[in-house]
């Protein structure tokens, strides 16, 4: 490595680890009291451990939400459905701890005019965008999301087409628990990434072979084979040019992974922050995301921030750019606007002025809870998605589901990921290139 240059890593863990099984509960709660009732207020926690999830916080709704069978549901579609992972969606103990919304709380939000809705707490929440790769997001986390979104199509799919193998599945001995990590090198004067240096991944499996050494080489060999196989296939040839053959690849490096989920670990909802935003490339105000309906700012402002930060670098305006917001909880109005540009600005502006043209266009960028909710959509059942493999960098897609009481539902469409859309990149370049 040249001596100006350094190395940065980010992880990202699959759907099976115990903290992404409790923020996909926290979720799927969360939708499904969205879906019966758009006015849902909702703060749910979930604490996962050997055969017990529990499920606590904050509900105010009109519908009923049956708690057990959306949690025994969620954890079935992950893959925890065998006794032997010490975990799994028919026999675990499903306990229920919730509650209404505190009154003090709900006087703050709740205001005549839903324009003049309040923030649901106070904090700072941040927002961030480079251009390293088509997604605005950063190169490691990025990767390291990828190479866990393919080892779950690989755990879960039957094999065909050119990666057939023996055995019907790919690696039919993986279990739902995983993490991976990436280590890039960058050039210390661009801070472009140079190489890939470092691919971690563990990945929790069956006992298949008495010998471990044997064992744990036929896990290497699949790793190499087949998930970083397709992996590189599937980048652009830019980045796949970063995989150079040299990097190292530590596999399973304990030598076995057996027992793991939430029979190897405790899971809480919230404790997966860094996963799910930028792998560390950006601050974070520390608040978690899952299980919060979008009147907590901590939710919706942060994808606010996110949507402002990645049109910003996409119309030119930076190479990266890093937004915060923050609120005072029962006031609609951020109480200061941030914005850097890390040195990469390219407009005659200052990121001072970006910050203000920012809070003085809100017709172009909304930062009211309100205001908020209604430019992406986020009064909607769009929240499970986001709880397995990050919250930013995803195409934005539209479904059909149905919405409402039961008797009275209608069919609607509901948009997701819609703060990644780029759509306000030509006002951009008008006001400030």
């Amino acid at each position: 490595m040249k001596k100006n240059n350094y190395l940065f890593s980010s992880e990202s863990v699959s759907e099976g680890h115990p903290d992404k099984v409790a923020d996909q509960i926290s979720d799927a709660v969360l939708d499904e009291c969205l879906r019966h009732d758009l006015d849902s207020h909702v703060a749910c926690e979930t604490f996962v451990s050997t055969g017990l999830v529990l499920v606590g916080g904050e509900i105010t709704t009109s519908s009923y939400v049956e708690i057990p069978d959306i949690v025994r549901k969620t954890i079935r579609e992950i893959g925890y459905t065998k006794g032997e992972y010490g975990f799994d969606y028919n026999s675990c103990a499903v306990l229920s701890f919730i509650h209404a919304q505190s009154p003090d709380i709900n006087q703050g939000v709740e205001r005549k005019d839903p324009a003049e809705q309040g923030a649901g707490d106070q904090g700072m929440m941040f927002g961030y965008a480079c251009n390293e790769t088509e997604e605005y997001m950063p190169l490691p986390i990025t990767l390291a999301r990828k190479t866990m979104d393919i080892l779950t199509d690989v755990r879960k799919e039957v094999a065909d087409g050119p990666h057939r193998t023996e055995g019907g599945k790919l690696m039919p001995y993986l279990r739902p628990d995983s993490k991976c990590q990436f280590t890039i090198e960058y050039d210390g004067d661009t801070h472009k990434p140079v190489r890939i240096d470092t691919v971690v991944l563990s990945t929790q499996h069956d006992e298949f072979d008495k010998d471990e050494k044997a064992m744990h080489d036929k896990i290497e060999k699949d790793v190499r084979n087949i998930i970083l196989t397709r992996l590189y296939e599937s980048l652009p040839e830019e980045i796949r040019s970063l995989h150079k053959g040299d990097e190292r690849i530590l596999v399973n490096p304990t030598g076995k992974f057996v027992i793991g989920g939430p029979a190897g670990d405790t899971g809480l909802t919230g404790r997966k922050i860094i996963v799910d935003t930028y792998g560390g490339r950006a601050p974070h105000g520390g608040g978690s995301f899952s299980g919060k309906d979008p009147s907590k700012v901590d939710r919706s402002a942060t994808y606010a921030a996110r949507h402002i930060a990645k049109n910003m670098v996409a119309a030119g305006v930076a190479d990266e750019m890093t937004v915060q917001l923050a609120y005072a909880i029962g006031v609609a109005k951020p109480v200061s606007i941030y914005a850097t540009t890390n040195g990469t600005n390219h407009t005659k502006f200052t990121d001072s002025e970006i910050a203000d043209y920012i809070r003085d266009n809100p017709e172009t960028f909304p930062l009211t809870p309100a205001g908020i909710i209604s430019k992406y959509g986020l009064r909607a059942p769009i929240y499970l998605p986001t709880a397995r493999y990050g919250h930013f960098g995803c195409k934005p897609y539209t479904e059909k589901m149905m919405i409402g009481r039961k008797r009275t539902a209608s069919e609607q469409m509901v948009e997701f990921y819609a703060w990644e859309k780029l759509d306000t990149c030509e006002r951009i370049k008008t006001d400030l290139l």
